[in-house]
């Protein structure tokens, strides 16, 4: 997991060895089961996420009871309920396991550490939030001005890996489609 989380930070940031000896403590190691919840709407969230291994799903339950994905989280990502992370409120969201998943585990504490004790990992993070905002903010106009299709290709495309590990149900509900309509633009 060393070498994983190592590679990750050094897409962005180089670091000596004395520098990753103080942070790799601060992360700790889950390993959760499929369909098991990291965080669940209504209850503290204690951590962000970085996925080792396995797959993830952000999502809202509204009043009705219907599911809306957020996003999905594969290996090399990462994922929580920010707003409930950082203001240490209640989740608005649950995340939840696709697939058997390893994760690192930062909580907040840790991470204002990280932040104030090595400025590097400060750039880390605003560098991870700031690609985070922008990926939003597309599929957020994606929503709004493309038609179902071509949020499909654009996903295809984007993210070969994840349709084909995401089963058809969730990704309907991720693009905004029925689980039929879906079916006819993969047929």
């Amino acid at each position: 997991m060393q070498d994983v989380l190592r590679g990750h930070l050094e897409k962005i940031i180089p670091l000596t060895d004395e520098e990753f000896a103080f942070i790799e403590p601060h992360f700790l190691l889950r390993k959760y089961k499929k369909h098991q919840f990291l965080i669940q709407e209504g209850m503290p969230v204690k951590y962000v996420y970085f996925v080792v291994s396995g797959l993830l799903k952000l999502v809202h339950t509204d009043d009705s009871g219907k599911q809306q994905i957020i996003s999905f989280a594969l290996e090399d990502w990462w994922e929580s309920d920010y707003q409930a992370f950082y203001t240490q409120s209640e989740a608005t969201f649950s995340l939840d396991c696709v697939e058997d998943s390893t994760v690192l585990c930062l909580s907040l504490e840790s991470y204002q550490t990280l932040c104030a004790s090595l400025p590097k990992m400060e750039h880390f993070f605003l560098e991870k939030a700031n690609r985070g905002y922008m990926a939003l903010q597309r599929r957020l106009l994606a929503l709004m001005t493309t038609q179902a299709q071509e949020r499909y290709e654009q996903l295809l495309k984007q993210h070969p890996a994840l349709v084909q590990r995401v089963p058809k149900t969730l990704l309907a509900s991720y693009l905004g489609v029925s689980r039929e309509t879906l079916s006819r633009f993969s047929a």
